[in-house]
């Protein structure tokens, strides 16, 4: 779609989705039909099933203009999250932007397992480390608003986004947000803890270039890699958290689809038991937990 390919008249919602799907996947665009929705709908404040309603109403000059802006983006590998500034997760939305990951489907599995020892177990102090975007706290207070979560992250401008979506779903009384290195950033006084749980960067240097562009350009690299097979803060998370858990605490941590086995081992060699690991649903590993002796 040019400036001057048609008259704006002749294009309506239906002809530019498929004008744009079909340069999406001339682009090699993962999903092409399902960027342009949702770009589209987001630039017309719609949902995306509304589109389907109003396939026939036509595109004005404002709108094709701003539309075109999206297009170049998304083509030049930036991720539709970040263009339209936000990213649904469990039952959530949540602002996003090149400050923090986007919060990702398999990530669901680590919320999913952290909830069933939740009701389990009844945990009270819960820390979630590397919050980023505040995705993994903010679905746990959600369906839990009595717990009291501390969320840390290294990286203040990945708490500043954090702070925006712990407001937006009024979780102020639910979650706090800490500043530091891994556990470094729980108070004393919040020691011991029940449950921790953690999406840290594990993507191995080795993996770089298999990524997406759109991961490996855009998204901040300091949350994605971990040295040359991806553990290295894995390593240095597990000891942390079992002294800082309570006896019977349990520590939950998104893993790559092939460091089960080396998880196990970092969860085993630092003395945890009921070490096990969890796959998304892909049916690939994906969580690791392990629980502190009683």
């Amino acid at each position: 779609m040019t400036d001057n390919t048609e008259d704006s008249e002749s294009w309506t919602v239906l002809k530019i989705l498929r004008w744009t799907t079909g340069y999406f996947e001339k682009q090699g665009i993962d999903s092409p039909r399902v960027d342009a929705e949702v770009l589209l709908a987001d630039l017309l404040e719609m949902e995306r099933i509304e589109l389907y309603a109003n396939f026939n109403r036509p595109m004005v000059d404002d709108e094709l203009a701003a539309y075109r802006k999206r297009i170049k983006r998304r083509a030049a590998g930036e991720p539709c999250a970040y263009i339209v500034g936000y990213r649904e997760f469990w039952s959530i939305t949540l602002q996003v932007d090149q400050r923090v990951l986007i919060p990702r489907p398999d990530t669901e599995t680590l919320v999913r397992e952290a909830l069933d020892i939740i009701e389990e177990h009844a945990p009270q102090a819960v820390v979630d480390v590397g919050t980023g975007s505040g995705a993994v706290a903010i679905a746990l207070g959600s369906e839990h608003p009595d717990l009291q979560i501390a969320a840390t992250d290294a990286d203040e401008e990945a708490l500043d986004v954090a702070r925006q979506n712990v407001e937006t779903h009024g979780l102020d009384e639910t979650i706090s947000l800490a500043h530091g290195d891994l556990l470094d950033a729980v108070d004393d006084d919040q020691k011991p803890v029940d449950l921790i749980v953690s999406n840290p960067p594990y993507v191995a240097e080795t993996e770089r270039d298999d990524l997406q562009p759109d991961v490996r350009d855009f998204e901040p690299t300091d949350a994605l890699f971990a040295g040359e097979d991806g553990l290295d803060v894995i390593r240095r998370l597990v000891p942390a958290a079992f002294d800082t858990l309570a006896p019977g605490g349990w520590l939950l941590f998104e893993i790559g689809y092939r460091q089960g086995d080396a998880a196990r081992d970092i969860l085993t060699d630092a003395g945890f038991q009921h070490v096990e690991v969890i796959p998304d649903y892909g049916d690939r590993d994906r969580v690791a937990k392990g629980r502190r002796p009683l």
